[in-house]
């Protein structure tokens, strides 16, 4: 990777492009997950009560609901790297029909996104899908950036955790 390389000017194939959305949802999960962790010093009441009842199973939700966009997300890169339908039902231990079902509308909508129109009218989560189809770099560097944030010290990722991985095609 040189230092003027941008998401326009360095192609990656849609494999790459697809890993790259499932590391932003992976990155959002652990963040939605760690969140939830600590106990606020003013969340319990002193009989051990919720102070604020349905604040926690709101974050849950929001936890779930994260953890089903990385789910789809890892079936459409399953999916860009040239996995079937049966493969796909095999290591979920469902039927091909249902595995596609469960999962070709996202891969559709990852298709499409991958078009400089699929994203123009859509909503600000498939804007932000499609710009980091379209602009891979860009998002792999603030991924660098995310995982040496929350790196453990022994992990041996290197400088470029995300971004090194990335794989480029000629498409012209």
């Amino acid at each position: 990777m040189t230092e003027g390389d941008t998401g326009a000017d360095a192609p990656y194939t849609d494999a790459a492009r697809a890993r790259l959305v499932m590391a932003y949802e992976a990155s959002e999960l652990a963040e939605l997950a760690r969140a939830a962790v600590p106990i606020g010093e003013q969340e319990l009441n002193p009989d051990g009560t919720s102070r604020s009842p349905g604040t926690v199973l709101a974050d849950a939700a929001r936890v779930l609901a994260a953890a089903q966009r990385f789910f789809e997300a890892a079936a459409v890169f399953e999916r860009m790297g040239g996995a079937d339908w049966q493969l796909i039902g095999d290591v979920l231990r469902v039927s091909a029909r249902t595995a596609r079902v469960r999962f070709a509308m996202a891969e559709a909508v990852f298709r499409e996104l991958l078009c400089p129109e699929g994203a123009e009218a859509a909503g600000e989560v498939r804007r932000l899908r499609a710009y980091m189809a379209r602009e891979p770099l860009e998002v792999a560097l603030d991924l660098d950036d995310w995982v040496l944030r929350h790196e453990d010290g022994d992990s041996g990722l290197g400088t470029t955790p995300v971004s090194g991985g990335l794989v480029r095609t000629d498409r012209r």
